[in-house]
This record gives C-alpha cells, structure tokens and sequence, in this order.
C-alpha cells in the first residue's frame, strides 16, 4: 500500500513539476528558462581554455553542468574534485603535460578545473576525434574506451562506440551530448 502511495506521490510531482515548466515557459518565455537550465557560467575560462585547447565551447559547457551543475566546491563519491569533477590521478597524469605545479585542491579553483578539463578533452579528443567516444573517455579513461573500440560487441569500426558494458558510462554520454546539444541550440541559434 505504501509503495503505491509513493508511485502515485511521485507521478503527482512529476506532473506539478512539468506544469511549472510549462508556466515559466509561458510567462518568462523558453529562451530564458532554457540560459537557467543550461548557463553560462565561467564564460571567461571556458572561452579562454577551449580556444587554447582546441576543444567545443559547448562540450566543455556540457561536461561542466554534468559534472558539477557549476558547483566549483563539488566532491564526486570516488574523489574528483570541481567543476570538472577530474580525478587525483588524472590530474597528476595531466601535470605531467604542462610541467605545473598544483596541488589536488587546487582543483576547487574554476580556472584551473576549466583549463585541465580542456587540456584532457582535446587530448582526448586527439586520440579518438568521434564526441561521443571522447565523452565515454573523459568518464570511463582511456584505457577503458580503447579496449571497447577493440571488441565487436561495443564497437563496428574501432572509432564509434555502439554501448559500452558500464551503463553509467552510457547513461553519462547520453547526458553530456544531449547538454551539448541543448547549448548549441540556445546560444548558437540566436
């Protein structure tokens, strides 16, 4: 009885929830609801590192809103730190790159979060050049993606991945390229 009310409950909020939308869709109008959902924050950062790097604006958008929702103090369940959630080990692995000298909290620093998630993405970028694979990569790493590309059941070709066998790496591409998506359409579209 108890599971029903709840399901009810849920379906109820759901519905609440979609007819709020929908109002400030009405009144404030879908451009300015969408910027909310999807913001631009750290504008000078991400323009900066991914014209340095090479890399999307809007991937870089996207994995920051995934990751972190823009939260710059965000701590993930395994450790990533920031506004681009990137690993300690990750991290060391990127210093190597450009012969900095950071320390992992320093990580909580936009600018520096921003600028290491840009470095990995275009070198991930360069090692795999398909989106949805670098997006995979920057989740599951790259050792991961590489022996996916190699196995028939999640790859035809060894570029694009059809799945992979972790539904939250799956689960995470959908949600990254769909974000990228959604800030093409608002803020390229205008």
């Amino acid at each position: 009885m108890a599971k029903k009310r709840k399901k009810k409950f849920a379906s109820v909020f759901k519905f609440i929830v979609f007819c709020v939308i929908i109002v400030l869709c009405v009144n404030i109008g879908y451009e300015k609801v969408s910027e909310y959902l999807y913001p631009k924050k750290y504008t000078e950062y991400v323009e900066k590192y991914s014209a340095e790097y090479e890399i999307s604006e809007n991937l870089l958008y996207a994995v920051i809103r995934t990751e972190s929702g823009f939260d710059p103090n965000a701590v993930s369940s395994v450790g990533a730190r920031g506004l681009t959630q990137i690993t300690e080990d990750t991290f060391d692995w990127l210093l190597t790159k450009t012969g900095e000298d950071y320390t992992f909290d320093d990580l909580f620093t936009p600018e520096i979060s921003i600028k290491y998630s840009a470095l990995f993405l275009s070198i991930l970028q360069d090692e795999y050049a398909i989106t949805e694979t670098v997006i995979a990569a920057y989740h599951a790493g790259m050792g991961n993606v590489s022996s996916w590309l190699a196995d028939s059941r999640y790859s035809d070709d060894g570029q694009h991945l059809k799945t992979t066998p972790i539904s939250d790496t799956n689960h995470y591409v959908d949600k990254v390229s769909s974000a990228m998506d959604r800030y093409y359409n608002i803020y390229n579209e205008q």
